[in-house]
């Protein structure tokens, strides 16, 4: 048998799934019909337990190319119910043996609608997932005693360790006369898919830590900057707002995803706060507010921003709650969204964010950058 309790004393009991043994994180859920690989391997899952609220998991396997990060990022994992066989020609591993290979533990025959509902109405919540502990009011103390999600920095558990130029594409031909833009990211949990989608709108990606000096990365002449989404609570990742402060003053085009979206908002005096449950899923209708076009976009996320400060404008909202979705500056090259363009649930609603980042290098490369 394995537990999964909850910080308000409530237990959900299954069967043990993957990895065995005990561990504490925020319990959360997300609404994906497909796509649990890349929810494993998200790094901004980064000290959550997530639970699936499609019944069926695993069947389609492990595939090494969808992947996000090199392993899975999430504390534990949980399913209504797991599949035990795998059927797809691209996958080389099942969910199960992935889970084991990189002690994720995971419960599985939870039911996961009764959770999902008590944490839409609860909210978000430290829990305790356990094949080895059996007693629940033990767990439900080991799920007390965890630290909040809003405590933590967890920033530097998924930031590079040294800056690197990324590349999954063969190399572009270098006689064919097309123009290459360097465009330097700060990882702050950077996902591959965002990187796929840079490199094949031919950027120059270089990587570098979260925390990398504004001196350090100018000295990289970039033609565009990149904030990437990450973990955690924004608020507790305050030493890289004068970073950005002193990135903002260039007028180097700047995006920012989900977390980057949230910190170039703090940098610029907006104020952050946690969302009850967060959104989390491949369905959230986000509709862009300069055509009025709904795209359907995927998310994981569990804090937003709001009193912008005058020179930001909201330029997308969530049509479920009315949340700030996306921002630009009015007059510098500079914007960001929450959801991920990425992903494209769509399939291709979003991804003319990055043909804009592409479109304001282009510009700016016209006129004389001053660093």
């Amino acid at each position: 048998m394995a537990l999964l309790a909850l910080e308000d004393g409530t237990v959900f009991t299954g069967e043990p799934f993957g990895a065995r043994g005990t561990v504490e994180g925020e319990v959360v859920f997300n609404t994906g019909l497909t796509g649990y690989v890349e929810v494993l391997t998200d790094p901004s899952y980064r000290s959550q337990i997530v639970a699936m609220t499609n019944p069926h998991i695993g069947n389609y396997g492990v595939t090494y190319e969808d992947l996000e990060s090199a392993r899975p990022q999430v504390a534990g994992f949980i399913v209504r119910e797991a599949s035990r066989i795998y059927s797809n020609w691209r996958a080389t591993s099942s969910l199960e043996k992935y889970l084991e290979a990189h002690g994720i533990v995971g419960i599985t025959e939870v039911d996961t609608r009764a959770l999902t509902r008590h944490i839409r109405s609860a909210g978000a919540m430290r829990g305790a997932l356990s094949s080895e502990e059996a007693y629940p009011e033990e767990l439900i103390r080991c799920a007390r005693r965890a630290p909040a999600i809003s405590s933590q920095e967890l920033v530097a558990q998924v930031s590079c360790p040294e800056p690197h130029v990324w590349s999954d594409l063969p190399d572009l031909p270098p006689s064919d006369g097309a123009e290459r833009f360097n465009v330097v990211a700060l990882d702050f949990g950077i996902k591959r898919g965002i990187l796929r989608h840079l490199e094949t709108r031919r950027c120059r990606v270089t990587v570098v830590p979260a925390l990398t000096p504004a001196r350090r990365i100018l000295e990289l002449r970039p033609e565009g900057i990149f904030l990437s989404n990450g973990p955690g609570d924004p608020r507790q990742v305050t030493q890289a707002l004068p970073i950005i402060q002193r990135l903002i003053e260039t007028n180097i085009p700047l995006f920012g995803i989900c977390l980057g979206h949230q910190l170039l908002g703090l940098a610029c005096g907006a104020r952050a706060y946690k969302l009850k449950f967060g959104h989390r899923g491949v369905n959230q209708p986000v509709q862009y507010l300069a055509s009025g076009r709904v795209e359907i976009t995927t998310h994981n996320h569990g804090y937003a921003l709001d009193d912008l400060p005058p020179e930001l404008e909201v330029t997308h909202i969530n049509l479920n709650d009315g949340t700030i979705e996306g921002l630009q500056d009015r007059e510098r090259p500079i914007f960001s969204v929450q959801y991920h363009p990425e992903a494209a649930p769509g399939p291709h609603d979003s991804g003319y964010l990055f043909d804009r980042f592409v479109a304001l290098m282009r510009r700016s490369i016209a006129q004389t950058h001053r660093y």
